[in-house]
């Protein structure tokens, strides 16, 4: 039986980036997953692009990933908000000094990119693609059989299977969750105006809007929100009448457009774990929150919960203790439950905030989307949002090794 001091259910864009981090501080992990890494990494698998926030950022710099993603990463100088095509906007827009508020990559670039870093790390194992038949948590440690008949052990279940965790299920973890009756429409093209570096976020009732700069300057990643009975005829439309469409709501902002990647599209949802710790497991990511994207802060979050669990561990592995202990999944739960849901519910009333139609909720919300232009304070806690650098942050976050 292979041991390990933990075992990684889920080898998505978190699984991974948590395994190479807790190996790049001296611990070994396994790592579960039942996809094929071979259809995960084909072109059409996910169209989506991620925004990296830039305490996000110094973390996969501290790891030695950065490096390898920059030249692939479009840099996020500048957000603008604007609710329907008013003309004023609000914007965040950094120093010419200053770090990118965050970084824009191709879901599909990261994940290889980490993938390959786990293959070259020596104490990450992958099992991919296989699953696990059975598992036992208990006193003694966590064993798991495999479907492929190997059996592993290791001091701690990590579960970062997703939204859908069947392991917090398993666990009987209760769950705060309601759909939005969105459905999120993903592409991509070029246009003939430079994005220089701006994402942009325009509010509807029916739901945001964003277009977000990829590389080169002439291409951007679209996030459409539409109702789930507008969804399957968006999808549906002609090459044509989508880019008319996208057009007409994008309001001329990047000039002409063409198709540079096919339109897919998934539903939206809110889901917040009542906990997200039992004995001797700890969910992370998706499997622990989930959160409508009008901010981008779901991957991020993700990664703000790798980086706190990193450190939880790293420091109980340096005192001696075992992984699983208590003392320490309790840490990890009071360090991240609180920022998890303050993001999660803020995002939530977001989303609501800007769906109310009307006149008088448009003229509420662009008085204060001018009022947040005009007050630096204010602005200045919205950009630290963005970023990503609020709150207690994890030395990893803040670009050091733990």
């Amino acid at each position: 039986m292979d041991s390990h001091d933990v075992i990684i259910l889920g080898g998505g864009l978190v699984g991974l980036t948590l395994a190479i981090a807790l190996e790049r501080h001296g611990l070994t992990a396994a790592v579960v997953d039942p996809l094929d890494p071979e259809k995960a990494l084909a072109a059409g698998f996910d169209g989506r692009a991620s925004a990296i926030a830039s305490a996000s950022w110094r973390m996969l710099d501290a790891l030695g990933i950065a490096e390898t993603l920059k030249p692939h990463g479009c840099a996020i100088h500048r957000i603008e908000v604007r609710d329907g095509l008013q003309k004023d906007a609000l914007d965040f827009t950094t120093a010419e000094d200053d770090e990118p508020l965050g970084y824009m990559l191709e879901n599909r670039t990261l994940r290889q990119t980490l993938r390959e870093a786990a293959l070259g790390a020596r104490g990450v194992t992958l099992h991919m693609p296989d699953r696990a038949a059975s598992v036992e948590r208990n006193e003694a440690g966590v064993r798991m059989t495999l479907a492929s008949g190997k059996q592993i052990r290791g001091q701690l279940l990590l579960a970062c299977e997703g939204r859908k965790s069947p392991t917090r299920e398993a666990a009987g973890i209760r769950t705060a969750k309601w759909g939005y009756d969105h459905v999120a429409i993903i592409s991509a093209f070029d246009h003939t105006k430079d994005h220089n570096n701006i994402a942009h976020e325009i509010f509807y009732s029916a739901g945001p809007f964003a277009l977000l700069p990829l590389n080169p300057g002439t291409r951007s990643a679209l996030v459409w929100t539409v109702g789930p009975k507008d969804a399957e005829g968006v999808l549906a439309l002609s090459e044509r009448a989508f880019l008319a469409e996208v057009t007409k709501r994008a309001g001329g902002l990047l000039g002409e457009i063409s198709l540079a990647a096919p339109r897919s599209s998934y539903p939206l949802d809110f889901h917040h774990a009542t906990r997200i710790t039992a004995q001797r497991l700890a969910l992370v990511g998706d499997a622990a929150h989930g959160s409508h994207p009008i901010a981008g802060q779901g991957l991020n979050l993700g990664f703000r919960d790798v980086a706190a669990l990193v450190e939880v561990l790293v420091d109980g592995a340096r005192l001696g203790l075992d992984l699983g202990d208590a003392q320490l999944l309790a840490r990890y739960e009071r360090w991240r439950s609180v920022d998890t849901l303050a993001v999660s519910l803020a995002t939530d009333t977001l989303t609501r905030l800007f769906g109310i139609p009307g006149k008088p909720a448009t003229a509420i919300r662009r008085f204060g989307l001018g009022a947040v232009q005009k007050l630096a304070p204010l602005k200045s806690i919205f950009m630290a949002e963005a970023r990503g650098t609020s709150g207690d942050l994890p030395k990893l976050l803040q670009g050091a090794v733990v």
